[in-house]
């Protein structure tokens, strides 16, 4: 009987495997950094070979260190980061370009002209979601218009277009397969998530030839087979799923309602809206949920461009500690951040503010500020930016939440979860599991062999640690008025 679910997690700072067994539990696990490429202020790239490799490197480390090998494992499922675009040669599988990054601005005067104009009610009416540079499209666009011979190429049949879920399915199963799921298409802005297809009124908007976009399936389904070389016997792809909808799934959210935020390097809060197609009003966009069956489902998504990535910024670029581990422990140091708030505005405000031009600010420094109290703010201004998120998906719902599920690296940290729970007024929830994006392509992967049933999420929630609000109503008002003061001086717009 094979033993386990093999679980790859591509994502922006590193690549992650693991292993699950029958009971849901990780038997094994391995990560590899994936390097970062600045070209220019405000690009991000990625070389989509190191995509590859440290993703294969992390899968082989992963099952040396469980002592597993290929017949132990029943199947592979495939989660990574979102709208990170990758254009590749049909015949030779070479990319034509640097993987373009989700977080990459190079796009945003081009989006930003789009989001004037009455494009962007087009956009928010087919893809759910606004004219942003975040968005795959553009940098599609960006790739064909600026490497020489690219659109020619393209338009001849030559290149083909994936996020990164495609590129690791196309280089895993030898060329063979060509393909994405609901959830990676609908963050693309060419993908109807109603009509559940590619849009040619959209295609053509962003001069994209259809004839380079991979098919588009449920998430839970067999997208192909490893070569055998890969790693010595093939093996089923039995699920794909974009990282924050396989969060989302791995943290059981499959009911309508249903929350989670994760803390990368980006804050990603998704409520499950089951079957309803919701359109905001507040600046929060629609995309598609993943499900192991055909019928589709959707969520409600406010996306945070900079969450744990304040805490790399206070450790290399500041200086102000050493690991990130230690911000926790400066944090607790005082009383509190002593009337400062950091808005880290790097690349930009997201969701649900969509400045793509507004740049982070410190304010409310004093004589009395010291280095405590800016790691302190700068904390706090994750869990900031998750409320206003947060807040503006209860005014579309109409609805009240009472309770977020947490992930993500940043989430293992202690102080924010409770500083999170204070200004939500608000449980927040810590599985006992760390790595649920992985968990949730594994289980769509093992519901799909008939590995896992409906059960394994009983099991999978005991131990959780839970955060509940101890902050007086008083004080949480004067916080959240200090922090919308702070997000107003920095926007340009």
């Amino acid at each position: 009987m094979k033993k386990y679910i093999l679980a790859l997690d591509q994502g922006t700072t590193a690549s992650r495997a693991a292993l699950f067994d029958r009971a849901g539990a990780i038997r094994g696990f391995a990560a590899r950094p994936v390097p970062q490429l600045y070209p220019r202020p405000g690009w991000v790239e990625h070389d989509p070979k190191a995509l590859y490799d440290t993703q294969l490197e992390a899968a082989k480390a992963c099952m040396e260190r469980a002592g597993a090998a290929a017949a132990d494992i029943e199947a592979v499922g495939i989660a990574n980061q979102r709208e990170t675009t990758v254009v590749w040669d049909r015949e030779t599988g070479e990319p034509v370009y640097n993987a373009i990054v989700w977080q990459c601005r190079r796009t945003a005067p081009l989006m930003d002209s789009l989001k004037e104009s009455a494009c962007d009610a087009l956009l928010l009416d087919k893809t759910g979601l606004t004219a942003d540079a975040y968005f795959s499209a553009s940098k599609i666009k960006w790739i064909l218009d600026s490497v020489p011979g690219a659109r020619e190429r393209a338009e001849a049949g030559r290149l083909l277009f994936g996020t990164v879920d495609s590129y690791l399915l196309y280089r895993l199963t030898g060329g063979r397969v060509h393909a994405t799921d609901y959830t990676n298409a609908s963050r693309t802005l060419l993908f109807d998530i109603h009509t559940l297809g590619w849009d040619d009124e959209l295609l053509e908007l962003f001069t994209v030839p259809g004839a380079m976009l991979p098919t588009v399936f449920p998430s839970g389904r067999e997208y192909g087979r490893t070569q055998s070389a890969v790693f010595g016997k093939s093996l089923p792809i039995l699920s794909v799923c974009g990282d924050q909808q396989a969060a989302l799934y791995g943290q059981g959210c499959t009911a309508k309602g249903d929350i989670k935020n994760t803390y990368g390097t980006g804050c990603f809060l998704l409520m499950n809206t089951g079957t309803e197609c919701v359109r905001s009003k507040r600046g929060l966009i629609t995309s598609l949920a993943a499900t192991p069956g055909d019928t589709p489902s959707y969520v409600l998504e406010g996306s945070v461009f900079v969450g744990g990535a304040v805490v790399r910024w206070l450790r290399d670029g500041l200086k102000l500690i050493d690991s990130a581990a230690e911000s926790e422990a400066v944090a607790r140091s005082v009383e509190d951040s002593g009337g400062v708030f950091v808005v880290p505005a790097f690349v930009g405000l997201g969701a649900p503010h969509w400045d793509s031009a507004a740049r982070g600010i410190v304010t409310g420094i004093t004589q009395g500020t010291d280095r405590a109290h800016i790691v302190r703010a700068a904390l706090e201004s994750i869990a900031y930016q998750v409320f206003d998120v947060l807040h503006a998906m209860e005014r579309d719902l109409n609805t009240e939440v009472t309770r977020l599920n947490v992930d993500g690296g940043a989430s293992q940290n202690n102080f924010l979860l409770q500083f999170q729970a204070d200004i939500l007024s608000a449980t927040v929830v810590r599985p006992p599991i760390f790595e649920t994006t992985a968990l949730g392509a594994a289980l769509l992967a093992g519901q799909t062999a008939g590995f896992y049933d409906a059960s394994v999420w009983d099991r999978l929630k005991a131990g959780a640690d839970v955060f509940e609000p101890a902050c007086s109503v008083d004080k949480r008002r004067e916080r959240l008025l200090g922090w919308s003061a702070a997000v107003a001086r920095c926007k340009v717009k």
